[in-house]
């Protein structure tokens, strides 16, 4: 595996912010960090952020053109009514009828057949008119989006994405255009010109007939289904289309393609698996139809709605709160105020449940939350301490919340383990895997065991398993298995050969869109389809292309996260084996690393940035007119709370984090290794549950591991944990006592889990993984009678071959009269 090709983040400085020394500020420092960046744990706020598969249809629609290719929006308009006046002189296209229509659509597909690639590229801007919904001929947004839907299904019904995905197939083996775009010094957006048109027009077509809507007519369902039936079927050169796409990302990243808009290339590869393998709410659909299949007991919860009904919590206290009650408490005004405001990590009481009613509040303020202070909490702002809450009645107080919002789970394995240590202790020996048998066993561990099985959890990745064993042991008792080849399966087999090539190039691709990332002369260049030929001489200028540079690169993260969260989720779904290969793949090209190296920013900053111009996203910019852009309207952005694409990527990578480390010890170390748990920390400033959830499992798996004093430290985030993550009912994650303590051995976890994967392709894709079993024949005269194809030189010389094997060879006859 080529995983030096990866650039790697340096682990020795990933961390490095978090190391030094700083002196603390002073009151005056405060208050100018305040008017600086007034990242703070009381002011900031919650965020009305509701996480699904993407965002709303006309951010999606604006986000595949960069704010560089607005004049191009004219020049569509332009060169389709050139044609269209002289097809229907003095008309209107949406004055016309079905049927005119739809033979204008297929003059302009007979007209995509010619040999000038002039003529062929003025067609294509034509086509894409149609699919940005005529937009010269509408009076609003709703207008251009009914229009542009009603065009794209029409387009579909014509054939026209076959065409394109054609006319896409010339392009990317365009060998001319790859080494003049290898050759020059700065690449622009004139040399991906019709690259860039093919791309706008069969993403318009995929994320338009991909959302559903109630309005839509009887045959845009059928043409709906029959699309993605196309998408995700091997119909494409005995390949589904988001194979193409990923051959495209790998040409690219490979420098043989530097041309390739890998925008538009990443944003079409995210929307065609997402509607070719369905969403997040589909998988849970699909989820809960396998456990039927397999007679599995029902989902305990459906964790969509249970993280969506969650609440988010304050971080802990910063660095200056602190400093500022333990002024007080130095000058003789010691107070029973808690330190932190009182909506803190605990959601149903101020008070600490667990503490001693005769414990004194600021005992626990001085002591344990004083060293959670993260040394990078130093934008605060210093504000009077909030007046004491109403102490409640002691009986009161103790109070546990209504309902946690998980059911507790417990594996197999768990329980196998308690009944072994159970066991070893009354008994003196143990009865392996035997979970039923209790005899000599006291009361009280039948009462344990009683629970712990009320709560088993079997998996499907556990059966799948546990399948996979049998079949390996039984090949011929067993016989061949019947794979069902949905979108996932083929997807799958199709990506197999290269599958590492496809995960390397996505992550350097992702590592390049970084913020966090520095510049270098030999990363890959991913700015080819945003800069124009000409660069900017005013400031005005500047900062816009400033502005389309960052907005560009969020939206290749947003991308990337999207893509490869489905992918592990999809494969996982289908089997465990094909999403531990992928998540393999993941960790030995760097992606832990990686993660926690975006994450080792100001996050609040990300997640609020401005990177924006409402006026000059698609469609406001083709309907409105466009008001004068000034520097300081730039620089004001708009109005919202915070970016939603950078929120979407930030959580699609934490759960990225949590599938590739959940249950593996030797990554789970990697985690410890890379000191993550500060910069996981900082991001629970960011108030939205979803996100604070996923922060905290990946902080739960690895506090065992972190110390006793670390634990000490940060009871406010160990109490957040126990509210906020599913139980595990004999799980010591709080104490440190791990029962899976043994040497980090990363290489031996990871070898006898690619031994598995090896064993399951091998055996399900491998055509000849049978010969061995094959039946032999044992009949003289069949094999004698058997037809043996010779190669041609063997006739020519065969009298040769004669002489010397067998006339020359003496036969020693009487050999065959001895006894051995």
């Amino acid at each position: 595996m080529q995983t030096d090709e990866m650039e790697v983040p340096i682990i020795n400085n990933i961390n490095s912010n978090c190391n030094k020394q700083r002196p603390l500020p002073n009151g005056r420092d405060v208050f100018k960090n305040q008017l600086k960046d007034g990242e703070s744990s009381m002011e900031s706020p919650n965020l009305e952020f509701e996480y699904g598969d993407t965002d709303g249809l006309t951010a999606e629609l604006s986000e595949i053109y960069s704010y560089t290719e607005e004049p191009e929006f004219a020049l569509n308009r332009d060169y389709f009514l050139e044609d269209f006046r002289s097809h229907a002189q003095g008309r209107r296209w949406i004055t016309l009828s079905l049927a005119e229509q739809r033979a204008y659509v297929m003059r302009l597909l007979d007209a995509l057949e010619v040999t000038d690639r002039d003529k062929r590229l003025k067609v294509a801007r034509a086509i894409l008119y149609l699919a940005q919904g005529v937009f010269a001929e509408c009076d609003s947004d709703t207008d251009v989006i009914r229009w542009s839907r009603h065009n794209v299904f029409l387009l579909y019904d014509m054939g026209i994405f076959t065409a394109l995905l054609e006319l896409l197939s010339m392009e990317m083996d365009n060998n001319q255009a790859c080494s003049s775009a290898v050759r020059k010094p700065a690449i622009s957006l004139a040399d991906s010109t019709e690259l860039r048109v093919l791309l706008s027009v069969m993403y318009l077509m995929v994320e338009t007939i991909r959302l559903q809507t109630e309005d839509d007519q009887p045959d845009w369902t059928t043409a709906r289904e029959a699309f993605r039936t196309e998408l995700g079927s091997p119909l494409y050169n005995g390949e589904p289309f988001a194979l193409l796409l990923f051959t495209m990302v790998t040409k690219f990243c490979s420098m043989n393609a530097p041309h390739f808009p890998m925008k538009k290339v990443l944003l079409l590869l995210w929307k065609t698996v997402l509607f070719t393998m369905g969403g997040f709410e589909e998988l849970q659909e699909m989820k809960v139809r396998g456990r039927e299949r397999l007679s599995l007991p029902p989902l305990p919860e459906d964790s969509i709605k249970v993280v969506r009904s969650m609440r988010a919590a304050s971080p802990p206290a910063s660095a200056m709160e602190l400093i500022e009650q333990q002024q007080q408490a130095k000058r003789g005004r010691r107070s029973r105020r808690p330190l932190v405001k009182q909506d803190s990590l605990d959601t149903y009481n101020e008070r600490d449940p667990f503490k001693n009613d005769d414990e004194d509040d600021s005992e626990d303020a001085d002591g344990n939350l004083e060293s959670e202070v993260d040394p990078l909490d130093r934008d605060v702002i210093i504000q009077p301490p909030p007046p004491p809450p109403p102490l409640r009645p002691p009986t009161d107080r103790a109070s546990l919340p209504k309902g946690l919002p998980w059911a507790p789970k417990v594996r197999e394995k768990d329980i196998e383990h308690f009944l072994e240590i159970s066991r070893n202790k009354f008994i003196g020996f143990t009865l392996g895997s035997d979970t039923e048998t209790l005899v000599g066993l006291p009361r009280p561990i039948h009462e344990s065991v009683k629970t712990l099985k009320q709560h088993k959890y079997v998996s499907i990745a556990e059966m799948q398993i546990k399948k996979e064993e049998e079949l390996q042991q039984c090949p011929m008792t067993l016989g061949e298995e019947d794979v069902e080849e949905t979108p996932t399966e083929v997807l799958y087999l199709g990506m197999l050969p290269n599958l590492s090539q496809y995960v390397i190039a996505l992550l350097k691709l992702l590592l390049a869109a970084a913020p966090t990332s520095k510049a270098k002369t030999d990363s890959i260049n991913i700015l080819a389809d945003v800069l124009p030929e000409e660069m900017p001489i005013t400031v005005l200028q500047s900062m816009k292309l400033g502005i389309d540079v960052n907005r560009h690169k969020e939206i290749i993260v947003k991308a990337i996260s999207a893509l490869l969260l489905l992918l592990l989720k999809h494969f996982k779904l289908n089997h465990i084996y094909q999403f531990e290969i992928v998540s393999q793949h993941l960790v030995f090209a760097n992606c832990i690393p990686l993660i926690l190296k975006f994450f080792n920013q100001n996050i609040m900053s990300y997640i609020s940035a401005k990177n924006s111009i409402c006026v000059l996203d698609f469609p406001h910019c083709v309907v409105h007119e466009m008001p004068e852009l000034t520097a300081e309207s730039l620089e004001a952005g708009d109005s919202n709370q915070f970016c939603w694409r950078n929120l979407f990527s930030c959580i699609n990578l934490l759960r990225i984090l949590n599938k590739l480390t959940k249950w593996k010890h030797s990554r789970t170390m990697m985690l410890v290794v890379f000191k993550s748990a500060p910069i996981l920390k900082r991001a629970l400033k960011v108030k939205q549950a979803m996100m604070q959830l996923y922060v905290l499992k990946l902080l739960k798996i690895q506090t065992k591991y972190l110390g006793r004093q670390w634990r000490k430290s940060n009871m406010k985030t160990m109490s957040a944990i126990y509210q906020k993550v599913r139980h595990r009912l004999n799980d010591d994650w709080a104490y440190g006592n791990d029962i899976d303590a043994r040497p980090w051995d990363f290489q031996a976890e990871e070898c006898a889990l690619r031994e598995s994967i090896e064993k399951f392709n091998s055996r399900r894709y491998d055509k000849n993984q049978n010969g061995e079993f094959a039946p032999v024949d044992n009949c003289l005269q069949s094999v004698l009678g058997q037809r043996v194809e010779l190669p041609d030189d063997f006739q020519y010389s065969y009298e040769m071959w004669l002489e010397r094997e067998v006339f020359s060879q003496p036969i020693q006859w009487e050999g065959l009269l001895e006894r051995n």
